[in-house]
């Protein structure tokens, strides 16, 4: 199970440091300099363990929340660049994909342990 954990969090941190690239450089046209690549990394490292770590404590729900959240914030961050119309585009897509997917990370706790809580209740 350990290694599924591992290859689901590296998976999830590898595709959030490619978009993030993907859509600075590529869609913005902007040069990236080592200090973006290291926020980047730290960025979608934080996202891999956070999304393993759920896991690794048998929090489907909160996962899945997080994971829905993580992809809106990314949908949020795409679209903000491309329908940039007063030139803040590329500020406000970077500062959405970080408050959703925060956002998301709460919100997936907060209704995990209203689950549990239930459950114990249930019982």
């Amino acid at each position: 199970m350990d290694n599924k954990l591992w290859k689901i969090g590296f998976f999830t941190a590898l595709t959030s440091f490619v978009l993030l690239i993907l859509g600075i450089r590529t869609i913005l046209g902007t040069e990236l300099v080592f200090k973006n690549y290291l926020t980047f990394g730290v960025f979608s490292l934080t996202v891999g363990i956070l999304a393993s770590s759920l896991l690794f404590y048998k929090m489907k729900i909160a996962f899945r929340i997080f994971m829905a959240a993580l992809l809106l914030g990314f949908a949020e961050f795409f679209r903000s660049f491309l329908m940039d119309q007063n030139g803040f585009g590329d500020l406000i897509g970077v500062l959405s994909l970080f408050i959703i997917t925060t956002f998301g990370f709460g919100l997936g706790i907060i209704v995990q342990f209203i689950v549990i809580g239930i459950r114990k209740l249930k019982e």
